[in-house]
């Protein structure tokens, strides 16, 4: 006996063991995989930043050229001499740089056949204006504002670009040039996250700027590496790809600025996601100290129980199973026989409350709702698990079969809680407004206002979540079933307060849904209280944490993301009256008075529960799970 429980022991352990490796490795897997998407996502949002930001700094020198250019129109059509055009460029050239940038040399022009230079610079005799590059895209773009091709200053090895257009008598041409110091300053900082480096490029291949400023003015169409990633990077589908780079794998965002410029950063992909990689392996390890402490937990135990008599055994098992049975009729007991619409209850009580609320309803009448809706198909107990898994059409009997659940539901609650609203949710909630309904036929206002609002909330999360027999149906159908039903299956105030949380629900996102994502709050001036809480939630899967050291930091949290379930160390109780203002969901008192006054507290000031300081990483979670869940 005591072998066969040895084998039997061994064998359990190794199967726990590799059902861990199997679930673990999928959730790390998947979190990697996520987080790495992720991490290049915010790449590339940040590329499209620091790319605005120089595109910005640029636009700035075509808004400059563009007002020279009307002004020194202007002048032209009125027939102002070319003395004057000279004296208007001095004065726009000095303001340009004093005002905007020194970067932004100098407003000059081939004005009347005339060359004529606001920053006073006097050509050589062999300078030709018509046959230079600024002057001929100018006549060649008739009009339209031209940006040069980048040209390396042989004197100061600065990168610089002509802005350039065509005045009215298509023959005069006013250009501005730029420096591009600044653009090459602004490139120095690209970055992911301090990682990297950054560069951009124009079509041919010239680097225009790079935070090696060695770099600057080379041709990448001349370097043997650089040559073959150019397309990827002036491909406009392709903002992000990976490359081997001098025998290291990284990561290249890249995003198109003016006049077919790209701007790029490159991260090695070792520092992009060793944050991530170290969270995996961090967790891998976890994995293995936790299965540890199993084994030699259950080891104890085995050798416990193999010493144990047979009947303390049995009777030890009993009481296991009869706790366990106790627990998983307390968390699921409604939803339990159903295979298809795990959560039904959870959602249809989310829905009856919202509407509740935008009834105007208080405080404890939604409250009252929300247990309305959790507990209003607790009948189907009664209910054969075949009949409520039925893929096809029930027959009368198995349809009789379904219709008593509200009966059922109403005298197990009715002696449970004392409002007998909840019981009436049970009963009267497949009522009709008709008076087609069932089990009594009620029509109207007779039918008790909380059954007319769960019915609603009901029927809508029907038809929004699968079923045994179909798949949920697309929110348009919903909706029309909805606004059908008006009058006839429901309360028409309460359906048009359904269709309007529809109408305003534009990613469909009330209907069935296990992953949704639920938001935790901690709020306690103990930084290390609220670290240790943080941690024990924050590798709990589909939580996301939040934390606040103040109330002010609080309400700033609860002004922009919605909060499911809310920590706090009441102190002063004039605290929950504020954060209730913005916050009407379930609250877990956090304390070190252990006495049982506790107990009372909790109760007068209505908080979901409370837990005792030194936080005990087991009972958080489980309390967190049993009320969010």
């Amino acid at each position: 006996m005591k072998n066969m429980a040895t084998k039997q022991f061994l064998v359990t352990v190794l199967l726990i063991f590799v059902l861990q490796v199997v679930i673990l490795s999928y959730v790390y897997i998947s979190f990697y995989s996520s987080s790495v998407e992720g991490i290049k996502n915010l790449g590339v949002s940040n590329m499209k930043s620091q790319a605005i930001m120089i595109e910005n700094y640029l636009n700035k020198g075509t808004n400059v050229m563009w007002l020279a250019a009307e002004s020194a129109d202007y002048m032209l059509k009125n027939g102002e001499s070319n003395e004057a055009i000279r004296r208007y460029l001095e004065g726009a050239t000095n303001k340009m740089q004093g005002q905007f940038d020194a970067n932004f040399t100098g407003i000059y022009g081939y004005i009347r056949e005339e060359y004529i230079d606001g920053s006073g610079w006097t050509p050589p005799a062999d300078f030709y204006p018509r046959e230079r590059t600024w002057y001929k895209e100018a006549v060649e773009n008739r009009g339209k504002m031209v940006i040069s091709e980048p040209y390396v200053d042989a004197h100061t090895g600065d990168v610089v670009i002509s802005l350039s257009q065509l005045l009215s008598d298509n023959k005069s041409v006013l250009a501005l040039d730029i420096v591009l110091g600044e653009v090459q300053k602004n490139t120095e900082e690209m970055s992911i996250g301090g990682e990297g480096y950054g560069f951009i490029v124009n079509q041919k291949g010239l680097v225009v700027a790079h935070s090696d400023a060695a770099q600057k003015g080379q041709f990448y169409t001349e370097n043997e590496t650089w040559s073959k990633l150019l397309p990827k990077i002036f491909d406009d589908n392709t903002m992000e790809f990976e490359a081997n780079i001098d025998g290291e794998f990284c990561t290249i965002f890249s995003e198109r600025i003016v006049n077919d410029w790209y701007a790029v950063i490159v991260v090695s992909n070792a520092h992009l996601f060793q944050e991530v990689r170290s969270q995996v392996t961090a967790g891998a390890l976890l994995m293995l100290l936790t299965f540890s402490i199993i084994v030699v937990f259950c080891v104890v135990s085995a050798r416990k129980i193999n010493d144990a008599e047979e009947k303390e055994r049995e009777s030890r098992l009993q009481i296991e199973e009869i706790n366990a049975n106790i627990i998983k009729a307390l968390v699921s007991t409604i939803d339990a026989k159903d295979h298809y619409t795990g959560g039904h209850s959870q959602r249809v009580a989310k829905y009856a409350t919202e509407i509740a609320r935008r009834m105007g309803k208080s405080e404890e009448e939604i409250e009252m709702i929300w247990r309305a809706g959790i507990l209003h198909d607790i009948g189907k107990i009664r209910v054969p698990v075949e009949v409520i898994n039925k893929k096809g059409k029930l027959n009368d009997e198995e349809f009789d079969q379904i219709r008593i659940h509200p009966v059922s539901g109403f005298l197990i609650l009715q002696n449970i809680y004392k409002d007998e609203r909840i019981a009436y949710a049970a009963k009267f909630h497949h009522e009709r407004y008709d008076g087609r309904g069932y089990p009594n036929g009620l029509a109207g206002e007779n039918i008790p206002e909380v059954a007319r609002i769960v019915a609603v909330a009901d029927s809508y999360d029907a038809m929004a979540s699968n079923r045994s027999y179909r798949k949920a149906l697309p929110q348009e159908i919903v909706r029309e079933e909805i606004a059908k039903g008006k009058g006839t299956q429901f309360d028409p105030v309460i359906a048009d307060i359904m269709l309007e949380m529809m109408d305003e629900d534009i990613n469909y996102k009330l209907c069935q849904d296990k992953d949704i994502i639920q938001n935790i709050l901690l709020i306690d001036e103990d930084r290390e209280g609220v670290e240790k809480v943080h941690n024990m939630l924050d590798n709990t899967e589909n939580l996301r944490i939040y934390d606040a050291d103040s109330l002010e930091n609080a309400q700033e949290i609860l002004a922009i993301k919605r909060i499911d379930l809310m920590f706090i160390d009441l102190t002063d109780e004039s605290l929950l009256n504020q954060v209730r203002e913005k916050y009407k969901g379930p609250i877990v008192f956090m304390t070190a008075n252990k006495s049982a006054e506790v107990l009372e507290k909790t109760k007068r000031l209505k908080l979901s529960d409370y837990i005792t300081k030194p936080i005990h990483p087991v009972i958080t979670v489980e309390t967190v799970h049993g009320i969010l869940n």
